[in-house]
């Protein structure tokens, strides 16, 4: 399968979370590694600040939840409410979304 099918397979079938300013859908791995993807639109945002959310995402998902999850694809999908948000709050609900999936 290629990236894009495996995004689209997961946004579909894979079990939902919603936080605040995020969706996350979850799948377990066919590949047995974990795996994370994001998907932000620009919801008349500047690339600028489209690039700044996906930096942040991108490093909480490195720092505080790849070390742990279990083999699995995750896609977060960002919500306009998600480009207003700092760091601290956009990491507790990242860490949120993980908890309720890993239940």
């Amino acid at each position: 399968m290629t990236r894009g099918a495996d995004l689209e397979r997961v946004r579909h079938e894979g079990k939902r979370v919603r936080t605040a300013s995020m969706d996350v859908r979850a799948l377990s791995s066919l590949l047995g590694v974990p795996r994370v993807g994001f998907v932000i639109p620009k919801y008349k945002h500047s690339g600028v600040d489209r690039n700044r959310l996906k930096r942040r995402l991108r490093e909480l998902i490195r720092v505080d939840v790849l070390s742990e999850l279990p083999p699995m694809d995750l896609v977060f999908k960002v919500l306009p409410v998600a480009y207003t948000r700092n760091f601290d709050t956009l990491r507790a609900e990242v860490l949120q979304a993980v908890r309720k999936i890993a239940r």
